[in-house]
């Protein structure tokens, strides 16, 4: 089979239980495998597109309406966590969930040409939402402006906490394009990271999540052409809302590997560090708490995989908020077990300890768990009298 016929954008109906069925997960392998140990977000890109795994992620690209296959991005997303670099995960997820899709909507020359390299892997655009001015979680309140006229965008304001800031060839920024907190006031406007009077500072976390290049943006009267706004101007927030469902459940798919991998590591460990006559593992309370924690775990994928079979190309807001909270609920708690297994140990580099810092960010981006919860008491009513979520 080739790379080609592998890949081919999934049709509209079509249903798969593995993306293994059509020779995805095999492509994707192929791609990853050509990365040496320790490549960064850009590298990694690259070689997904080169192999044909970003085309293959979605349908309609060329339509404004790109829609991601879930299936698919949850093997992406499994395939880049094996790798151990949650700051690459991160990047990676972000850009392939939102900011591609998001691209995907705008139809002027300068969104088209991008939108080509970046599928093809040889640009990356970082995704501007959070704002300087206003909570991440008050987007409505955001400060960022854009104003223009027959020919010139003018655009001032700074963003926070932007994944992929520091390596990204273009900025797409969320502004405001008049005042009042109605969500027909925004718009998106495709930024080049190297245009005149954008500032990007590296964001300080203390050695955390390093690869995934955060960054603080300031944007200073960056003047720009009309061709860099990136769909209907008003119809931002719907969009975001949109592809926002898409990547809170790309992140409880990789809260899953993620919750997964250090399961492994932590039972290798038990299995391992001598104790008594035999090992940690021997423990009766020790394997209470592991299998507590894979139960857990267990539960997060099933509601995961229920998710993906019925969402038929995206979920709808009140199941990913769903799947939001649940993943904040089990990350934190499964993880800070985990490091307490692990000992010592956990401390390492690359241990629980560590992990469990990192992953903290899933408890946040894209809304925090306080929030999800609020969201899902308020769909209650919709929740309880829908039917199942497994088919």
């Amino acid at each position: 089979m080739s790379e080609q016929t592998a890949l081919r954008p999934p049709g509209l109906h079509e249903a798969r239980r593995d993306p293994v069925d059509d020779g995805f997960r095999t492509v994707l392998a192929r791609a990853l495998d050509q990365v040496t140990e320790g490549g960064d977000a850009r590298t990694v890109w690259e070689a997904l597109g080169d192999h044909g795994v970003l085309r293959g992620l979605y349908r309609d690209t060329d339509t404004g309406d790109a829609t991601v296959d879930p299936a698919r991005l949850g093997a992406l997303l499994h395939a880049v966590d094996e790798r151990g670099d949650n700051g690459v995960t991160l990047t990676v997820l972000v850009q392939a969930a939102s900011a591609l899709p998001l691209l995907c909507t705008g139809t002027t020359r300068a969104c088209t040409a991008l939108r080509e390299r970046v599928l093809d892997g040889r640009a990356t655009v970082a995704l501007a939402a959070t704002d300087s001015a206003a909570p991440g979680s008050e987007l409505t309140a955001l400060g960022t402006e854009v104003r223009w006229d027959e020919r010139t965008l003018h655009l001032n304001g700074g963003k926070r906490w932007v994944s992929g800031a520091g390596s990204a060839d273009h900025l797409l920024v969320l502004a405001r394009h008049r005042p009042g907190r109605h969500f027909t006031s925004f718009t998106w406007v495709l930024v080049p990271a190297s245009a005149a009077g954008v500032r990007i500072e590296p964001a300080d976390t203390g050695g955390l999540l390093a690869s995934a290049a955060l960054g603080h943006v300031r944007l200073d009267d960056v003047r720009l052409d009309v061709d860099h706004l990136v769909g209907r101007p008003g119809r931002a927030m719907a969009s975001f809302a949109r592809h926002m469902a898409t990547e809170r459940l790309a992140g409880a798919q990789w809260a899953v590997a993620l919750l997964r991998r250090t399961l492994t590591a932590t039972r290798r460990h038990l299995t391992a560090r001598p104790a008594g006559e035999g090992t940690l593992w021997h423990n009766a309370a020790i394997r209470q708490d592991f299998a507590a924690c894979l139960v857990r775990t267990e539960q997060l994928r099933a509601l995961v995989e229920a998710t993906v079979r019925t969402a038929d190309g995206r979920p709808d807001l009140n199941a990913a908020a769903l799947l939001k909270a649940a993943v904040g609920q089990t990350a934190d708690d499964v993880l800070s077990r985990c490091a307490q297994l692990q000992g010592a140990d956990g401390m390492t580099a690359g241990g629980a300890h560590h992990v469990r810092a990192e992953a903290a960010v899933l408890g946040l981006g894209g809304g925090a768990t306080e929030l999800m919860l609020a969201h899902v008491a308020d769909a209650a009513d919709v929740l309880l009298d829908g039917p199942g979520p497994v088919p």
